[in-house]
C-alpha cells in the first residue's frame, strides 16, 4: 500500500496544533483543571507535541511539520523542491484541523472565557509580549534560524546513529533531539514572541480563529500575522545557508 507522504504531514501537523494550541488552551482558559499551569509547562508540551507529530509521520514523510522546515531542507538539498509546495499545503490544512479540533474540545472553556478576547486569541496563535514588530520579527528569525539549522545538524553525518561503522535509521530515538530543541527554544527565546517559528502552527490557527463562531472573541491580529510568516521563512533560508558553509 503507497502511504502518501502529503497525507501525513497533514495528520502530523494536526496532532502536532491538537496538542500544541491544547497545551494552551488548558493553561489558559477558565474552568480548565490546568489553568495557570504556566510557561514550562506549556513549553514542555509543545516539544512532546512536536514529538507526537514526528511519531506519527517521520516513517513516511520524514515530519517536517512546519513550512520553514521543509524551505530550509529543500535549499540545503535535503529534499525535492518538487515536493515543497505539496508539503506546505498539507501543513497547512492540517494546522488549520487542529486549531478546529482544540476549539471543540475546549469550547464550553471558550464560552468560561468570553470576557477575555486576548486570553482566547492566545490559544490558537501567537501575539508579542510586547508591541515591537521589527524586534518581533527578529526574534522568530533568530530563533527558527536555530530551529532549522540544528535540525540539519542533528542529521549531520558525525551526529547520525551507527551501528558498527554504518549508518543507520535512528527510528522514534530521532524524534528525542528535536523535542528536547523545541523545548530549549521555548524556555530560551519564546518570552518575547511566544516562539511560532511556524506559519502552519500560527497562521492556520489564526484563519481558524477569525472564522469560528467564538463568543466574545476579538480580531485575530492580522496586523501581527506576517511575523511569524516571514521571521520563520526567512530564518529558515539563513540556517539553510549557514548550514551549507560550514558544513
Amino acid at each position: 500500500m503507497h502511504l502518501n507522504p502529503y497525507i501525513f504531514e497533514f495528520i502530523g501537523t494536526l496532532v502536532l496544533v491538537l496538542f500544541g494550541d491544547g497545551v494552551c488552551a488548558a493553561c489558559s482558559l477558565n474552568k480548565s483543571k490546568a489553568k495557570g499551569g504556566g510557561w514550562v509547562v506549556i513549553a514542555l508540551a509543545w516539544g512532546l507535541a512536536v514529538m507526537m507529530g514526528v511519531l506519527v509521520a517521520g516513517p513516511v514523510s520524514g515530519a517536517h511539520l512546519n513550512p520553514a522546515v521543509t524551505l530550509g531542507l529543500a535549499i540545503a538539498g535535503k529534499f525535492a523542491w518538487g515536493q515543497v509546495l505539496g508539503y506546505i499545503v498539507a501543513q497547512m490544512l492540517g494546522g488549520f484541523v487542529g486549531a478546529l479540533l482544540v476549539y471543540v474540545f475546549y469550547k464550553d472553556h471558550y464560552k468560561a472565557t468570553s470576557d477575555e478576547p486576548d486570553t482566547m486569541l492566545g490559544t490558537f496563535c501567537t501575539m508579542p509580549a510586547i508591541w515591537n514588530p521589527w524586534r518581533n520579527f527578529l526574534s522568530e528569525l533568530i530563533a527558527t534560524t536555530l530551529l532549522v539549522f540544528i535540525i540539519l545538524a542533528i542529521g549531520f553525518e558525525g551526529n547520525a546513529f551507527q551501528v558498527s561503522g554504518t549508518a543507520a535509521s535512528t527510528g522514534a530515538i530521532g524524534a528525542w533531539p528535536v523535542t528536547c530543541l523545541i523545548m530549549a527554544l521555548g524556555m530560551s527565546l519564546g518570552g518575547t514572541t511566544g516562539y511560532a517559528m511556524n506559519p502552519a502552527r500560527d497562521l492556520s490557527p489564526r484563519c481558524a480563529h477569525a472564522i469560528l463562531p467564538i463568543p466574545g472573541k476579538r480580531d485575530s491580529g492580522w496586523n501581527y500575522s506576517w511575523v511569524p510568516v516571514a521571521g520563520p521563512m526567512l530564518g529558515a533560508c539563513m540556517a539553510a545557508g549557514l548550514f551549507l558553509l560550514v558544513f
